[in-house]
């Protein structure tokens, strides 16, 4: 809506004191709720805006992040000490153990396998070029790689504050969910663990750039998301859903086009270059064991300590690529019954979610990939932060956990594989319960806190208010559309 001078019209915003049960309660010492003969979003606020707030939030919660890390920038990361210290990353250990520090360019060095995609591999190399030569700087190892942590801290803490601002546009009338972004505290424990928050900005702008009924960057900003992390590709998936309901397919064609072409941009020259170091990342992936914190690794290791034969890697990737596939077709089916056309993100959260739950690896840093959509999709703090809380217990758990297997030491002055289970199995849970919440709303969108405020699709784009051309049941008389 634009007034008479062409400019666009002011809209109320929601306010989380006034519809989020947890944050009224919450805001009883400092006065209680915003009243309601307030009207933020049509008040100038002044000098503390919405989005300078959140800058600020965010910038404490990166300082926070890296004082996390002070047992290990001012002792080193060193084993197990780094784990009973809960500060290790994968930087300083790539830095050293990939060579890094000595030169190599992941992907550009000929016989430097490395194993994660091509653009992280890149962004890798590149920041390891701004450290600081050993030779004629007096630097040593220990220093080199501190400085390889430090710029690696502070370039996230840049791409963490774009995250927020790009999650608070997608936002629209409710920007004050993006503080789940910002305050996050797996963000503040894992984020500085490995590049993940790379792809989690590329993912966040191509779907805000879909939702400004920009295809063609959409696609591209999720292609370069792909070539850091995979899981940014799974986002189209919710787009082909909602094209497959509307009818509307050009953009969701549009966006799969661009996002294959610039993955192939990425990918190809170094495919052709040598093939072997390309494909390292494959087959390091389909040949791993199952990696801490997954379902899968539970089952293998309690099958060794009771004497029953663990999976095989090949037997896990068949059934976890099956059950993957019976989700995806769960949430299929759901988009296409529900009576009211899902939200993208409410899409994209299910099928990220699942992919996270049944995947064979489930670092701590792979819930960062949710944190956006969360709080775009199910906006309440009360689950938001219980949580949260499954989540940094369980990022303590598996550094207590390493540091046992580790170091060799007992099991009475350390966390045994029971305790550990125990915290997996919150986290997995809590972020099953997230996914049945979100079905819950789709299912009955009154419930939907987005919906709720006269809101349709937000991040849908061409999606938004769009009427239904394809739905798998007829609706009962009475039942509104999407329209």
């Amino acid at each position: 809506m634009t007034s008479k001078t062409g400019r666009r019209a002011p809209r109320r915003i929601s306010v989380p004191s006034r519809v989020d049960p947890l944050l009224s309660r919450l805001t009883e010492v400092l006065g209680g709720p915003m009243g309601r003969h307030s009207a933020p979003g049509l008040v100038a606020p002044g000098f503390f805006t919405i989005q300078r707030v959140l800058i600020f939030l965010t910038t404490t919660a990166a300082i926070a992040a890296v004082a996390v890390k002070t047992p290990c920038r001012t002792g080193g990361w060193t084993t197990p000490e780094q784990f009973y210290r809960a500060c290790y990353s994968d930087w300083p250990e790539l830095f050293q153990s990939r060579s890094l520090s000595a030169g190599n360019f992941p992907f550009v060095t000929l016989d430097a396998p490395f194993e994660y995609p091509v653009l992280l591999g890149l962004l890798a190399g590149l920041t390891a070029l701004l450290v600081a030569p050993g030779d004629g700087t007096g630097l040593d190892s220990g220093a080199r790689t501190l400085q390889y942590f430090d710029l690696n801290a502070v370039l996230i803490s840049g791409v963490w504050i774009l995250t927020v601002l790009a999650t608070m546009r997608l936002a629209n009338r409710r920007p004050w969910d993006a503080a789940m972004v910002a305050v996050a505290p797996v963000i503040i424990v894992s984020g500085t663990i490995n590049w993940d928050l790379w792809a989690v900005l590329f993912a966040t702008l191509g779907m805000l750039a879909f939702a400004r009924n920009r295809p063609v960057a959409a696609g591209i900003l999720l292609g370069l998301g792909t070539a850091v992390k995979l899981y940014p590709v799974l986002i189209l998936g919710a787009i082909i859903l909602l094209a497959l309901r509307s009818g509307r397919w050009r953009a969701a064609i549009v966006t799969g086009g661009a996002l294959g072409a610039t993955w192939l941009a990425v990918n190809l020259p170094f495919l052709l270059r040598d093939y072997s170091a390309w494909a390292y990342f494959l087959r390091f992936s389909s040949e791993r064991e199952p990696g801490f914190s997954s379902v899968w690794y539970l089952y293998n290791t309690f099958a060794e300590r009771l004497g029953f034969t663990p999976l095989s890697p090949d037997l896990i990737n068949a059934a976890g690529a099956v059950l993957f596939l019976l989700a995806c077709v769960g949430i299929a089916v759901l988009a296409l019954a529900a009576p009211r056309r899902p939200r993208l993100v409410q899409l994209a959260l299910l099928i990220v979610g699942s992919f996270i739950l049944l995947n064979k690896v489930y670092s701590p840093q792979y819930a960062l990939w949710l944190v956006p959509l969360v709080a775009l999709a199910h906006p309440r703090w009360r689950t938001f932060a219980a949580w949260q809380l499954a989540e940094v217990m369980h990022w303590w758990a598996v550094w207590m956990y390493l540091a046992f297997t580790t170091s060799g030491g007992s099991i009475y002055t350390n966390i045994d594989l029971l305790y550990y289970a125990l915290a997996v199995a919150g986290h997995i849970l809590l972020t099953a319960y997230i996914l049945l919440r979100v079905v819950l709303e789709v299912l009955d969108p009154i419930s939907d806190p987005v919906r709720r405020a006269g809101i349709d699709d937000p991040g849908g784009g061409p999606f938004d208010k769009a009427s239904d051309r394809f739905v798998l049941f007829r609706r009962p008389v009475g039942v509104p559309s999407t329209s």
